[in-house]
């Protein structure tokens, strides 16, 4: 007798995992970043797919995925995550491991890419940058960036130890090669906290990648780190900011499934789209951060390359951001930056 209502039950149940996999949710950082992501990977995945990409934007806040996982209530499917994050959300079981069968090989993408628990989307770098219309001498070094004096006016940093110690070294006169060497020891903190002082009084903080440009373009600073994507979508724009980039710290983000998505294979798909030269070589063309799949390289004329961090005269003075040793000593160093900051 109870027939047809367990038949409509059994019916609805088999129809859920097409529902949910007919669209895919994508998260990532937002911005230009968010806007190459829609052209290069949302648009031609849906075109393929036939599914429907909806894009959130977050700051990074890993306590939601971490909520998510252990509530088994996971509504993301694809996460863009940066480096400190990918190590501690896979060493604390909150991300699917990756099936590089599915991906790629993993011999394509240059090695920093490839991670247990996802694959390098792109590489990106903090740089110094200004408003060549207001700056006529080119700040060359760290030292520039700290001398008040050639270079009268306000520093724009970003609000965190993280880049900001390592700069402070760079500026007081540590090669790149050394600089977590020297930062790792207690003498070299105080050092660049030291130096960090030195400027305190000229610092104007910035929290979101946006903020950067907008300091420049207003007169707000006279130079300042940014997401070297963020100058490259001012230049777009028809903003004169330019690059220095010698010291720049490169990085790497990455594609993350968390633990638990119920669309799991429609997420391989998406990473596995988003992971191929020809996407990778579209994205870099609508913002200026490098590709992981060295194939893409090949697909990128002189004019891109020139702009992109991974290009061989951008990289020459960079220095790669060590995530093992802020995963190491983050936690204290950020303590104490924030105590610091309150001073």
């Amino acid at each position: 007798m109870k027939l047809k209502p367990v038949l409509a039950a059994l019916a609805v149940a088999s129809a859920l995992p097409v529902l949910a996999q007919s669209q895919l949710t994508v998260v990532n950082f937002g911005g230009a970043n968010g806007a190459a992501q829609k052209k290069a990977y949302f648009e031609p995945y849906e075109k393929a797919n036939g599914a429907k990409v909806i894009g959130v934007e977050y700051n990074g806040e890993q306590a939601k995925i971490k909520a998510m996982v252990e509530s088994k209530k996971v509504t993301w499917d694809v996460v863009e995550v940066e480096s400190p994050d990918i190590a501690r959300g896979c060493d604390e079981g909150l991300f699917e491991k990756l099936d590089y069968s599915k991906v790629g090989a993993k011999a394509d993408f240059t090695p920093a890419a490839v991670h247990e628990c996802g694959i390098g989307a792109f590489v990106w770098s903090t740089v110094m940058a200004y408003n060549g219309d207001k700056l006529k001498n080119a700040p060359v070094t760290w030292a520039d960036f700290w001398d008040v004096k050639k270079f009268p006016g306000k520093r724009g940093l970003r609000k965190g130890a993280r880049y900001n110690l390592e700069f402070a070294l760079m500026a007081d006169g540590v090669a790149v090669a050394d600089v977590y060497k020297v930062l790792a020891t207690k003498d070299g903190a105080e050092r660049a906290f030291k130096k960090l002082t030195e400027l305190k009084p000229s610092i104007q903080w910035w929290e979101a990648g946006a903020q950067p440009p907008q300091f420049l373009v207003a007169g707000d600073v006279v130079m300042t780190t940014a997401y070297n994507g963020r100058i490259d979508a001012a230049q777009r724009e028809g903003k004169n900011l330019k690059i220095t980039w010698t010291g720049g710290i490169y990085d790497l983000d990455y594609w993350v499934m968390p633990k638990g998505t119920p669309n799991k294979d429609a997420a391989l798909k998406y990473i596995a789209l988003a992971s191929s030269p020809d996407a990778q070589a579209e994205y870099a063309k609508n913002i200026s951060y490098g590709p992981t799949n060295t194939k893409a390289l090949t697909k990128l004329d002189a004019k891109v390359l020139g702009n992109l961090p991974t290009s061989a005269a951008n990289a020459k003075t960079a220095l790669q951001f060590n995530v093992t040793f802020w995963a190491d000593q983050g936690e204290a160093l950020e303590k104490r930056f924030a105590a610091w900051a309150a001073q």
